[in-house]
């Protein structure tokens, strides 16, 4: 029970910083009607979760074999975060918050892949913590740990998307514009900083 809880731990410290996939259940929380977002927040759920299961077995190590399959992922990574960004920061304040807001479950889905499986950094970085505590723990516990962390990602998503979705009425579509475009503008920034990181391992 212990190892299950330093995984349900690490798992909410892990996912709580702002970061690309927290931006964007708060976008579609804003934007969509709460079922709606309930649906995304379990496609971003799902991606998280096959991502910590595979930095937890490994697919950093793989990264980092292949320099040639960590440039791929930065460079396609990078333009992809540009595009959700932009998508974001030009949004029109008549869509902000309602039923009619244009919306594609496919659509959906490349973006819930592209803040988590084109994100090296969390890729990398994931691969770190997760091997480093998986050293740490009797092989026939390490079940428990990772089942810890996606159960934190399902606490966390699903919390983050009902609390947004529950108060957005508090806002005005002004102010919910303003969220998206500031949201927007951090997602450019990580674009930004994917870029950078391609061009330097060049």
């Amino acid at each position: 029970m212990s190892i299950f809880l330093q995984g349900l731990l690490f798992g909410i410290v892990y996912i709580a910083p702002i970061g690309m996939q927290n931006l964007f259940v708060v976008s579609t929380a804003i934007e969509q009607p709460y079922r709606r977002a309930l649906r995304v927040a379990l496609i971003v759920i799902a991606f998280d979760a096959s991502l910590s299961l595979a930095c937890f077995y490994g697919v950093g190590q793989l990264l980092q074999a292949r320099p040639w399959l960590e440039l791929l992922v930065l460079l396609v990574g990078s333009l992809l975060v540009f595009y959700i960004g932009w998508g974001l920061v030009s949004a029109q304040e008549q869509a902000m918050g309602t039923v009619t807001a244009p919306f594609s479950y496919r659509t959906a889905v490349v973006t819930a892949f592209s803040v988590a499986w084109l994100n090296p950094q969390a890729i990398i970085d994931g691969s770190v913590l997760l091997a480093a505590f998986r050293v740490s723990i009797p092989a026939a516990l390490t079940h428990f740990f990772i089942a810890g962390v996606i159960i934190a990602s399902i606490i966390w998503f699903f919390s983050l998307t009902s609390l947004v979705s529950r108060f957005k009425h508090l806002m005005r579509p002004r102010v919910l514009l303003w969220i998206n475009r500031v949201c927007g503008a951090i997602i450019i920034l990580y674009g930004v900083k994917l870029l950078a990181t391609f061009v330097t391992k060049i």
